[in-house]
């Protein structure tokens, strides 16, 4: 599971459906499938996989978190790829992390607060955002704002308590969340058999092999050590000579 090839299939399912659409394009619509993407702790693949999706033909969303401890979305290397991905048909939206917040006049402030600062950083208009591990009284408030895209607004979600595969939802919502896929599976019977369909992966699951949760925790810790070590080398003449006994 969680292959490249695994994915390949689910993007030709969308694709045959004729109801591919990205946020703003699915607005108004009767029928949609979008793909949407919170990256969690790797820019790189994010890109590997908007790379992929790019092979087949298919441009989706991709929403990066601001105050991620794991990536720093403003590294010169990885606004290079966001803003590739940009520049090639993905829309790039914010991910926001609630942050303890509870309070909804606060959450919308910093929604906004946080468009902006991206917007003006990456050189291009944020007008999307998905909200990270959203609590049911933030769902229930179904943010809107003004020309701005909330991908739990009810047009593109159903909120339910208690949701289970066969809960009855306007719009079927499908997440690879905890590495498993939740609420049905994103096959031909699902996307096909629903009007409205919003899909939501996390691009740290998703490799060529297509890891269990344990190899795919292992490799991606191994990417990411990697990718610091590279950068200590690079800001640290003197690590040049411990490097290797590391």
């Amino acid at each position: 599971m969680f292959s490249y090839e695994e994915y390949k299939k689910i993007i030709s399912i969308i694709k045959s459906s004729g109801k591919e659409a990205k946020f703003k394009e699915a607005k108004g619509r009767d029928q949609f499938v979008i793909m949407r993407h919170d990256v969690e702790f790797s820019v790189d693949r994010a890109y590997a996989l908007s790379r992929l999706e790019l092979s087949m033909d298919f441009t989706s969303t991709y929403f990066f978190q601001w105050t991620n401890n794991s990536y720093n979305i403003l590294s010169r290397k990885n606004m290079d790829m966001i803003k590739d991905m940009h520049e090639r048909g993905h829309v790039i939206g914010l991910h926001f992390a609630l942050n303890g917040l509870t309070d909804m006049g606060m959450v919308r402030k910093k929604i906004k607060q946080e468009i902006n600062v991206l917007s003006e950083m990456l050189g291009f208009p944020i007008t999307e955002f998905s909200i990270h591990r959203p609590s049911a009284d933030v769902l229930k408030e179904n943010i809107k704002f003004p020309g701005i895209i909330n991908a739990y607004q009810d047009e593109f979600f159903t909120f339910a308590e208690n949701v289970t595969e066969n809960t009855p939802l306007s719009v079927k919502y499908i997440s690879d969340a905890k590495h498993r896929w939740n609420y049905g599976l994103p096959d031909e019977e699902t996307i096909l058999g629903h009007d409205k369909v919003q899909i939501l992966t996390h691009p740290y699951s998703w490799t060529k092999k297509g890891h269990d949760n344990l190899e795919n925790f292992r490799t991606l810790i191994a990417e990411r050590n990697e990718e610091l070590i590279d950068t200590i080398d690079n800001e640290c003449k003197h690590f040049a000579t411990v490097r290797d006994m590391l």
